[in-house]
């Protein structure tokens, strides 16, 4: 049996009946990108608006009797909810789902079937697979490539489709109908039981899907393919963005071409060429900047040998330099007979520092610097007490 999120997408709230609930556990990510595991009940309803995740699309989220749901997982025939507050069996409750979201699936997953049956036709390209993403959703295609005007093809071809307005049907087979062998599909899960639902868009597609969809492929509105990346196993992976979603990165690209504006100050046309002469420019300043920092360690090397307090241990920190500059000035004094230990790095933040000198002392203060060898460069973190 079809849950009534599969049997109406566009419904937004309904009423039904608690059929059980008991304690359970959620395993989650936290804030800090640590697993948390939450303490909570498994409820079970006669039916449902909220879908479960599966076939590549996340579960929604949404309430019952305004108690936040959490997960929603499909278990066999039925739709098992994670909340954090029990409920009553036998008790009607009211079920909303997150309207926001569920349409941004509905847009995201009849794209993806738009465009897998387009690239299939236009140039045999299987998808393998597809993930729904927070930002951005990837098709799998079986290629090891695919070329910038292929997929210029495939969105031209899938927005005319679009602006064609082709409706999107959702029919229930049963496992013995002949029909079944002329569906595309990658196969139904192992505890899959009833009968089998296909989603077809008109004239161009019919796929096995147990997903949320639109009625019609006027409600994609559009659709961007931002590009490709390489896939695994020799796979081409398609990144592409429908509906509200192509509206949002938009918006966010006008912001963000509005800031380069500011900060280059030139027009949205001008401003790669801008970047290039910042980029040209700050190669150069970094390449004048490494020549007079070599310079200077020669300086500070002769200004240390030549120094009345020459001899025993010198010690130098400066907060502009690196590991050659270091290096520099070891090789400049190179003397057996005086301990150095140089430091580089702002006072506040780590740095690096380099032990030269008699071998002996090296060997009995290396190993507290963490050192192992007569000389060497090493990060240096700041101490507490470090100014």
């Amino acid at each position: 049996m079809a849950f009534r999120c599969q049997r109406d997408s566009y419904a937004r709230e309904f009423a039904t009946t608690v059929v059980s609930c008991r304690p359970a556990e959620l395993q989650t990510e936290g804030s800090n990108g640590k697993k948390e595991v939450l303490s909570g009940f498994q409820v079970v309803l006669e039916d449902t608006l909220l879908f479960p995740e599966g076939g590549g699309q996340p579960d929604d989220h949404g309430t019952i009797d305004g108690v936040p749901v959490l997960r929603v997982t499909r278990r066999g025939a039925q739709a098992d909810h994670f909340t954090q507050t029990p409920l009553t069996p036998g008790r009607e409750v009211q079920v909303r789902v997150d309207w926001e979201r569920r349409f941004d699936h509905m847009q995201q997953h009849s794209g993806q079937h738009l465009i897998t049956a387009v690239a299939d036709h236009l140039f045999g390209l299987k998808t393998t697979s597809w993930e729904l993403g927070r930002l951005r959703s990837v098709i799998e295609l079986d290629s090891p490539s695919v070329t910038t005007e292929q997929v210029a093809a495939i969105e031209q071809s899938v927005n005319e489709k679009i602006r064609d307005r082709l409706p999107v049907n959702v029919r229930e087979l049963s496992l013995d109908d002949p029909e079944v062998e002329q569906v595309r599909g990658r196969g139904l899960p192992d505890d899959h039981a009833g009968p089998i639902r296909v989603v077809t868009i008109k004239s161009v597609d019919s796929n096995m899907c147990c997903g949320t969809h639109v009625s019609n492929l006027s409600d994609l509105q559009v659709i961007k393919i931002l590009g490709t990346e390489k896939g695994k196993k020799n796979k081409t992976n398609l990144i592409f963005l429908a509906g509200n979603r192509v509206l949002k990165w938009m918006e966010r690209s006008h912001g963000t071409e509005k800031a380069l504006t500011s900060l280059l100050k030139c027009g949205a046309e001008d401003h790669v060429e801008a970047v290039k002469k910042l980029q040209n420019s700050t190669k150069l300043l970094q390449k004048n900047n490494l020549n007079l920092l070599r310079d200077l360690a020669v300086h500070v090397a002769h200004s240390l040998r030549n120094s009345p307090d020459w001899g025993g241990v010198v010690a130098l920190h400066r907060k502009e330099g690196d590991s050659e500059f270091m290096n520099i000035i070891a090789n400049e004094i190179g003397s057996e007979e005086t301990l150095l230990f140089l430091t580089v790095g702002d006072e506040k933040g780590a740095g690096l520092f380099l032990l030269a000198g008699p071998a002996e002392a090296v060997e009995t203060l290396g190993p507290r610097l963490g050192l192992d060898c007569k000389c060497r460069v090493a990060a240096l973190p700041p101490p507490p007490d470090w100014p």
